[in-house]
């Protein structure tokens, strides 16, 4: 009787798992296909993928060696001669300081976008899901001051008062990035806490930590992923203009905004020493933001195509 039961029971809850595994990939195929319809999506993830291998492989793609390969008898060479790009003020292959750049500033965007998502989403979590005191009159308006200044002006303070370097401008950007993921965060916990399935969690007497992170969070990410996106561009840009200012990367680093700030002095002479790196930081923005756009349609629910 009890193995009739047993059966009886896998029997009725199969259909129903197999029904939820259909809905599971009916909504990623919806979703595949909103993105795929997006052009300007599409174009954004074919650009961040190019960036990413040529990342991953700059030691294979690059033809000298970005900072040691220096020829003093081609200085500010044209294309030609083994340089796809010419060369720098140095002798050095701009094509490769190129391609290494690309590896600088998905670190760039990775770290300091990592940095402002490992501190801002905790705190937008714990203050959206608890409020009361130091969450309506201490942490906000911590966010509020630290936002009334613009990011960029944040992030080249606080490098300036950490001292040059890499990962001290990263810190200095994600930092500066997290009073908006804290926002955000919050934002969307606020809403999310009073849907009847959170309180059908209380009921049954879940914990407050089970809850925030088995159920808020997940249904927070949409827009948290749409903001990483934009960020990771914002993050790049920041990184360029510290470098380009001296407070980033060293300047022999290949940092697109040392290339730049290198080639300011070479304008007259060869202006095309500055264009190379500001196509690349164009492209790779040009690339988050469609990306990011491209994202916040497929997850909006009231955007339906």
């Amino acid at each position: 009787m009890q193995a009739n039961v047993d059966l009886s029971q896998n029997e009725l809850t199969q259909p129903q798992t197999n029904e939820e595994a259909g809905k599971a990939e009916s909504r990623s195929r919806i979703m595949f296909r909103r993105f795929v319809r997006n052009r300007l999506a599409v174009c954004g993830a074919l650009i961040i993928g190019i960036l990413m291998i040529v990342a991953i492989f700059a030691p294979v793609i690059a033809t000298h060696d970005p900072i040691f390969s220096q020829d003093y008898a081609n200085l500010l060479q044209k294309p030609g001669n083994g340089h796809i790009l010419g060369t720098d003020d140095l002798g050095r292959d701009t094509f490769s300081r190129i391609v290494f750049g690309a590896r600088l500033s998905i670190e760039a965007a990775v770290v300091s976008v990592g940095i402002a998502v490992l501190i801002g989403v905790p705190i937008g979590l714990i203050t959206g899901y608890f409020r009361g005191f130091w969450d309506e009159w201490v942490v906000m308006r911590i966010v509020d001051a630290v936002q009334a200044f613009p990011s960029l002006i944040l992030a080249l303070a606080m490098a300036a008062a950490l001292g040059g370097g890499f990962f001290n401008a990263m810190i200095a950007i994600g930092v500066g990035f997290t009073p908006a993921f804290v926002r955000i965060t919050r934002a969307q916990v606020l809403t999310v806490r009073n849907l009847e399935y959170i309180h059908a969690a209380k009921a049954i007497g879940a914990k407050n930590w089970r809850i925030m992170f088995l159920h808020v969070l997940p249904n927070s990410m949409a827009p948290l992923m749409v903001q990483t996106t934009l960020s990771m561009a914002a993050a790049i840009i920041a990184e360029a203009g510290l470098s380009y200012l001296g407070l980033g990367a060293r300047p022999e680093e290949p940092s697109w905004g040392s290339m730049l700030h290198i080639a300011q002095g070479y304008l007259n002479i060869d202006p095309m020493l500055a264009v190379w790196p500001g196509i690349s930081i164009f492209l790779v923005v040009l690339g988050f933001n469609f990306l990011g756009d491209g994202i916040r349609e497929v997850l909006d629910p009231k955007l339906k195509r």
